[in-house]
């Protein structure tokens, strides 16, 4: 059966398409996809919060668990989640988060869709990607660079009378990178996520205390550190096995 035949096959059979999908998760993957889901559902309902930033942070957990797994598609939910997060953002007057998002997030993602289908691992595992590892050289130069960028832009949101401006600044500053060190398929992306990610919760808890602010976007942001550690954890594990697979 040529590859052309099964996409057609998928493509009139929906059922089959998703047992297809899910076929390589792992119970603790899918398990963690269907909670967190549930979670936030439930709390959106409970705290009544807005519709918006509810879908924000559905797409958000379902984003970063398809990156985790090294799935092209995950920037499909990003899309979403970048605009309605700004949304959210802009509300609780977090400008910085506002201007990542609708400036650089969203054509980012537009962007990395192509280049990671351009390093798919193969025509059979279309939404997979190679993953690979930055040189020390490379890490350094990133790490000066980021510092300077963010003593620059906390100045600017001192100026725009932004909240945090410190804590938004170094969040937006250290996703900007992440994020091209994610669209190249690097693994020290996820170790800037974990302090993105730890930063970011630490900012909404405060908003939320001055009365600003969605319980679903902070059970978001739990949920993108926990993602971003077992991210780490699998992305090693991916390296290794396509390393052994091109010898």
């Amino acid at each position: 059966m040529s590859h052309t035949t099964v996409q057609k096959k998928l493509f009139f059979n929906p059922l089959l398409a998703i047992k297809k999908y899910f076929r390589e998760w792992n119970l603790w993957e899918l398990f963690w996809l269907v909670s967190f889901t549930v979670v936030i559902l439930v709390l959106s309902i409970l705290w009544k919060d807005t519709w918006y930033g509810t879908i924000a942070s559905l797409t958000g957990i379902w984003c970063v668990v398809l990156t985790a797994k090294g799935k092209i598609s995950n920037y499909y939910f990003g899309i979403v989640n970048v605009i309605l997060y700004a949304v959210v953002a802009y509300q609780s007057r977090f400008y910085g988060e506002v201007m990542l998002n609708i400036l650089y997030f969203l054509p980012m993602s537009v962007w990395a869709i192509f280049l990671w289908k351009k390093h798919k691992v193969s025509d059979d595992k279309p939404d997979d990607v190679k993953v690979i590892s930055l040189s020390w050289k490379k890490r350094i130069l990133w790490f000066v660079g980021s510092s300077v960028a963010i003593v620059a832009y906390t100045y600017l949101l001192y100026v725009l009378k932004g909240n945090l401006p410190w804590i938004d600044s170094i969040t937006t500053i250290a996703s900007v990178v992440a994020m091209i060190i994610l669209a190249r398929r690097a693994i020290e992306q996820w170790i800037i996520w974990i302090f993105v990610d730890i930063l970011t919760v630490i900012m909404w808890v405060i908003a939320i205390r001055e009365g600003a602010g969605d319980i679903t976007i902070l059970i978001m942001w739990i949920a993108y550190l926990v993602n971003a550690i077992y991210g780490f954890i699998n992305w090693l594990k991916l390296l290794k096995e396509q390393k052994n697979e091109a010898k």
